[in-house]
């Protein structure tokens, strides 16, 4: 095999349908001559299998996963050890959630602003407890789960290795986006922690901030169609919510040997519509 990571094992979490950022990188790693390892929640393992096939990956590893579920986490390097795995050249996270509750223009529980009479009682107490529920699970899986996945495949990783995390415009205030740009941003500042972590260890740790994309991820933030129109006019270079290619190719990039030095960063494949 030729290409950017050929002869480097790759694992790709979020490979769950054909539209998904995931199964773009890892075609495009694939294509790159990676050898890949993907994961999947337990229930969605052979959903994964089947996408897989569908992209054109072949007979590929899947991997039941649970980010959240610290027993399988810590059984995780035996599970890749298993598989005659004794090192991950890279790793990519791609896992978030959000209820729709945490979602749209307001930050605020319930749809409540501060000061809103009642909002301490009542009816709106169960919705307050509901939504840090919703909360608490959003942090854990979209931003905890980073270095915990880094710290349960850690004995697998060595100079050279890469770890990124993918990412979406945190640096303003996104319409729709709710409760998730706070929590890009935390796992912005995360990357940063584990860059500095690891770096003694030769490995990188990188956020890849993409613009919007037509997923079904990004079909349940409010208001999508008209933030990728907007993104697609305010863009220099343009752009394609329907095209991962240039995305996918990003991660790949990061994910071989040709950035040696780059670390604790987050790149764009936006367009440049963040410059404007």
């Amino acid at each position: 095999m030729t290409g950017l990571l050929a002869g480097r094992t790759v694992m790709v979490t979020g490979v769950l349908r054909p539209s998904s950022i995931a199964t773009a990188v890892a075609r495009e790693a694939a294509a790159q001559g990676a050898c890949l390892v993907l994961s999947a929640l337990p229930r969605a393992a052979r959903v994964t299998q089947q996408v897989a096939a569908g992209a054109g990956l072949g007979e590929v590893t899947v991997l039941p996963l649970d980010l959240t579920d610290a027993e399988a986490l810590s059984g995780l390097e035996a599970e890749l050890r298993r598989l005659d795995l004794d090192r991950l050249d890279g790793v990519v996270h791609s896992v978030a959630q959000a209820a729709p509750g945490l979602l749209g223009d307001r930050l605020s529980p319930g749809g409540l602003a501060a000061g809103d009479r009642g909002a301490q009682c009542g009816p709106d107490a169960v919705d307050l407890a509901s939504w840090q529920t919703d909360l608490e699970r959003a942090l854990t899986v979209s931003v905890a789960s980073l270095p915990a996945l880094v710290g349960a495949v850690s004995p697998l990783l060595g100079p050279g290795s890469a770890v990124l995390a993918l990412t979406f415009e945190s640096g303003r205030v996104v319409p729709g986006y709710g409760w998730m740009g706070p929590l890009k941003a935390a796992l912005e500042a995360s990357v940063r922690g584990l860059a500095v972590e690891y770096g003694n260890r030769g490995v990188r740790v990188n956020a890849l901030s993409a613009g919007p994309l037509r997923t079904t991820a990004g079909g349940a933030v409010p208001g999508f169609d008209q933030l990728a129109e907007d993104w697609e006019n305010r863009a220099p270079l343009g752009w394609d919510a329907g095209d991962p290619h240039g995305v996918a190719r990003t991660a790949v990039a990061l994910l071989s040997d040709w950035l040696p030095a780059t670390t604790g960063q987050v790149l764009r494949a936006d367009g440049g519509a963040s410059l404007l």
